[in-house]
């Protein structure tokens, strides 16, 4: 088995979160502390992309390896996720779109996509990259560490659905009215599946609520901790897991990654109807997360802007673009809602497998299936 814990990520924000609020107490004074310099699992440290506090901004949720860039790629690799979660990527998917929102500018990213995707083995696509205000110029300065989440998001989208086109749109900063400006503009160029790999306290639910629209968000990667935009219940809050190998008839097996965010709101988001009848919601009196989860361990990634090429990588900002790729191979998300999409009662939980039990919090209702679920 891969990457077994050897502690808890962000450990004393965890703490906090036990100490000052408990699952059913007053999590609205909760706040998240800024990521530390290193953490990892038994096999591995990994720095953060983004550092610095999430405290009335967003922080990018991407955990880099410290083993250096690769000659080649090394972790894992679009075919081997396609398998994993038994995915139509070859013959699903045409005419959809993701979009991607992040902060800063990453000016190295259409060569990057092209050169994970020709890498990968996937055909040739166009990126379609934007500004907050829709245009295909006047980009926002750039980040190195905000630019690995970047590529990070647009190449696991590809992972997942590589006949989607790709849409990316760059906020000015990680300021919310930034971001947010830049998640409503992604929704008047036409965006129905939208994925956000960021996280921190102070975000509007309102920029996260358009009609017909599915949104998608990185759990973090703080254990047992869940922000914005994630706790929001019109979005779909993504854990993440641990994928192995294994003899089975799947081919795979996978664990709860247990540094992927989660659990009871950590910014005092009231419980959605939707989560009010649930059984497995009913030690928190907050939003609960998370609603699916998926791969966080060991992917592969290519950027040249502040990596040097191929390098392998941590986080829910994995499980997030690639599950928004999942809805596009889907086709319907228009007629989706949110993190409620996967609380509906009824068969659809048969296409997602369990991780560590049917609802586990930080795990959801389980990883993809296929698309049924979706």
């Amino acid at each position: 088995m891969r990457n077994q814990e050897l502690g808890r990520y962000a450990f004393l924000s965890a703490v906090a979160f036990v100490l000052l609020s408990g699952c059913g107490g007053s999590q609205s004074q909760m706040t998240p502390a800024a990521a530390p310099a290193t953490k990892g699992l038994a096999s591995h440290t990994v720095t953060p992309a983004c550092s610095g506090s999430r405290v009335g901004r967003a922080q990018c949720d991407v955990l880099i390896e410290n083993t250096g860039p690769h000659p080649t790629y090394s972790g894992w690799d679009a075919a081997q996720l396609e398998k994993a979660y038994n995915l139509p990527s070859t013959s699903d998917g045409s005419g959809q779109s993701v979009y991607i929102v992040d902060a800063y500018d990453n000016p190295d990213v259409v060569s990057n996509f092209n050169t994970y995707r020709s890498g990968m083995g996937l055909k040739a696509s166009t990126l379609n990259k934007y500004n907050q205000d829709g245009q295909q110029s006047n980009y926002p300065s750039g980040s190195p560490g905000w630019g690995v989440e970047i590529d990070l998001d647009v190449e696991m989208a590809s992972a997942s659905c590589p006949n989607c086109t790709i849409n990316l749109v760059e906020a000015n900063s990680n300021s919310w009215s930034d971001l947010e400006t830049a998640e409503q503009e992604a929704v008047k160029l036409g965006g129905t599946i939208v994925s956000n790999s960021y996280s921190g306290s102070g975000g509007s639910e309102s920029a996260y609520d358009s009609p017909g629209v599915e949104y998608l968000a990185s759990a973090g990667d703080d254990g047992e901790s869940l922000y914005d935009p994630a706790t929001f219940d019109s979005v779909v809050a993504v854990g993440g897991t641990e994928l192995s190998t294994s003899s089975g008839a799947r081919g795979y097996s996978e664990i709860l990654w247990p540094d992927s965010g989660g659990g009871c709101s950590s910014t005092g988001e009231s419980k959605p109807k939707w989560q009010k009848k649930s059984k497995y919601a009913k030690s928190c009196s907050y939003r609960m997360g998370n609603d699916v989860s998926a791969v966080a361990v060991d992917a592969a990634e290519y950027d040249t802007y502040s990596e040097g090429g191929w390098i392998t990588v941590d986080g829910t900002s994995i499980s997030s673009p690639f599950c928004a790729g999942i809805f596009g191979l889907a086709g319907n998300s228009t007629s989706q809602d949110g993190g409620r999409t996967f609380w509906k009662p009824g068969s659809h939980h048969r296409d997602l497998y369990e991780v560590g039990g049917r609802f586990t919090g930080q795990g959801g209702w389980g990883s993809p299936d296929g698309i049924g679920a979706f």
